[in-house]
């Protein structure tokens, strides 16, 4: 009796078409692509001291009350690290940033990120026929708040897959990960 079970589903299984990528079902990409969690870290230059507390954590402890040096290189915002606070669902109570700029000034702010963010779309420079299709469900986009002297700014970075290779003979660079500029404010 297991013989013929065995053998009808192995005749079943022969007879069914194989599974190609083509015969998969067309999973369009959302326009615009959002997101509802993301990662988020801070960084700190130019100052005496820096705190950033975001969904009840101090994001910056390590180097709270140091003084933080200039950024390292002139491209430093694209050598940044992929944000370390990871899965944070949209979005808790606005960050609180504490800093005394380099001329010994303390400083207070308050960044809303759910309303920077409201209509929670993930900001990149893809343009949407150059994204393959099924992309965009789940992204997770890094946000970063940077504090430098006496400015405060929010960035985001998303990897974002791209149907060619963004350097030409590298298999491995279908996508763009760009640092994108959302909000500043010079205090």
């Amino acid at each position: 009796m297991l013989a013929v079970v065995l053998i009808s589903l192995l005749a079943a299984c022969h007879a069914a078409a194989p599974i190609t990528l083509s015969s998969r079902p067309y999973v369009p990409t959302p326009w615009p692509v959002t997101f509802k969690k993301h990662d988020f870290a801070a960084y700190c230059y130019n100052t005496r001291r820096c705190s950033v507390i975001y969904a009840n954590d101090n994001v910056t402890r390590a180097v709270a009350n140091s003084p933080s040096g200039p950024p390292p290189t002139p491209d430093y915002r694209e050598r940044w690290s992929n944000a370390s606070f990871l899965g944070v669902s949209n979005f808790p109570p606005p960050a609180r940033v504490r800093w005394t700029s380099i001329d010994d000034i303390e400083h207070e702010a308050v960044v809303d990120l759910a309303e920077i963010f409201r209509d929670e779309h993930v900001l990149h420079r893809v343009a949407r026929e150059d994204i393959p299709d099924g992309w965009g469900q789940d992204v997770r986009p890094n946000i970063y708040i940077e504090v430098n002297d006496r400015k405060v700014s929010v960035l985001m970075r998303t990897h974002v897959a791209t149907r060619e290779p963004q350097v030409p003979g590298n298999v491995y660079s279908n996508f763009r990960s760009d640092t994108i500029l959302v909000w500043s404010k010079t205090y």
